[in-house]
């Protein structure tokens, strides 16, 4: 005899509208004896997720996306318990475990059996119709992938430094110390990955590009895109951007990455925070602002940004590869001789490439809405000024910056378009 979570799923996970999803809802509701196998089900969801290239940071994200934070939250839940039968997870799961929303468990039946039951059905239909992306490491309990070694268990003290200087930078209320800041943790990134580079090359290490996910999520999804892809280059990786599944697949060298995650973490909330003071300014002088304000800041914020990015990530890198010749005894003139820093790189760039490519064989390009409002785009382009990185290092080739006009393309490239932005999509 079919068993009622069959009925129920049956009558609601292949159909559309809320007729179905009600049917359904009404069979869990009368069934109390059968909440347990419900959950049980949600959790074998989840593993086929996993299957096709999820992670839990990715799920929750889609998610909310999707439906709701209420619904996300049973997501987290059922997360949570199908992550607790794995004796060992995969890199960065743990850290994206810790960040679920909603402090899962989440109570059951609540605020009443039938409309518990229908949000878990509306969840599991999403579920149920997830698409396969491409995997960025193992799913749990499969064997390890090479590929994507896991970051050292105790961070390393470099790292810690940066964080603490980012997070300083994000709390202070003067653009001048935020700016000081940054620059300064920009600086010890750049040390920290030409370090990493230098070792991996003495001690012939076989480790290989990684990837990972960062969130890009609305509004202004296009120009946090953009913000992600100038300092994913200027961090020797490359960024892909999935705008449907709301994220960006970053490929690089595991330091690279963390770098990565970090500082656009860091800038996003420094370039909020100045397009709210912007706003308030704007409106205490009667002027009315609106989305385009915010849309040309941000794009304006990402372009600028970018520029100066990839400006000191050239400079950065020439005054390493002039540090590694005066250590090695090199002359000048054979600072990019095969025993240099230059080759080093270039050989990591390529590496970077190709995992990018073998990832992502096919690529489009599309039109981005560009900057409509001066102001906007003046006030970003000074916020920029203020977070500029005073000491950035990995030596990707810059992206020149754009201007305040139309839209600009998300592709392949090595340029912004007017107002806009290319990147990988």
């Amino acid at each position: 005899m079919e068993s009622v979570i069959d009925q129920a799923c049956a009558a609601a996970l292949y159909a559309e509208g809320d007729a179905a999803l009600d049917t359904g809802a009404s069979l869990l509701a009368a069934a109390p004896d059968a909440d347990d196998a419900l959950h049980r089900r949600g959790e074998e969801f989840v593993t086929r997720a996993w299957g096709r290239g999820w992670l839990p940071a990715d799920l929750v994200r889609f998610v909310r996306l999707e439906l709701d934070e209420r619904r996300a939250v049973l997501a987290a839940t059922l997360i949570a318990a199908e992550t607790a039968r794995y004796g060992e997870l995969p890199p960065r799961w743990r850290a994206q475990l810790d960040e679920l929303p909603g402090r899962p468990p989440a109570p059951r039946n609540k605020p009443d059996r039938f409309s518990y039951a229908s949000d878990l059905l509306e969840l599991f239909r999403l579920l149920l119709r997830l698409p396969a992306i491409e995997p960025v490491g193992p799913a749990p309990g499969t064997a390890t992938d090479h590929l994507h070694r896991p970051p050292a268990a105790d961070e390393p003290r470099m790292l810690t430094r940066i964080r603490a200087l980012l997070a300083k930078a994000e709390a202070t209320g003067f653009p001048e110390e935020a700016e000081a800041l940054t620059a300064k943790a920009q600086e010890l990134m750049a040390r920290h990955s030409i370090d990493e580079a230098l070792l991996a090359a003495r001690s012939h290490s076989t480790d290989g590009p990684g990837a990972c996910r960062i969130g890009v999520e609305p509004p202004y999804e296009s120009a946090k895109a953009i913000l992600l892809d100038a300092v994913a280059s200027a961090n020797r990786c490359q960024a892909v951007w999935n705008g449907d599944l709301g994220f960006s697949t970053v490929v690089g060298f595991e330091p690279d990455l963390e770098v990565v995650e970090l500082l656009f973490t860091s800038l996003l909330v420094q370039g909020t925070a100045a397009m709210t003071r912007a706003e308030a300014g704007q409106r205490a002088s009667g002027r009315k602002r609106t989305k385009t304000f915010r849309q040309s800041f941000l794009m304006a914020y990402a372009q600028r940004l970018g520029s100066r990015l990839a400006d000191s990530a050239e400079r950065a890198t020439a005054e390493a590869d002039a540090d590694t010749a005066t250590a090695t005894g090199a002359a000048p003139e054979a600072a990019a001789a095969p025993t240099g820093l230059l080759p080093v790189l270039a050989a990591r760039d390529v590496a970077v490439t190709e995992a990018t490519e073998r990832m992502f064989p096919r690529t489009t390009t599309t039109r981005v809405r560009g900057a409509t409002d001066l102001d906007g785009w003046n006030h970003g382009t000074e916020a920029a000024d203020r977070a500029r990185m005073g000491g950035s290092g990995k030596g990707h080739r810059g992206r020149g910056s754009g201007e305040h006009g139309g839209g600009g393309e998300h592709g392949r490239g090595d340029k912004h378009g007017r107002g806009g932005g290319e990147i990988m999509a």
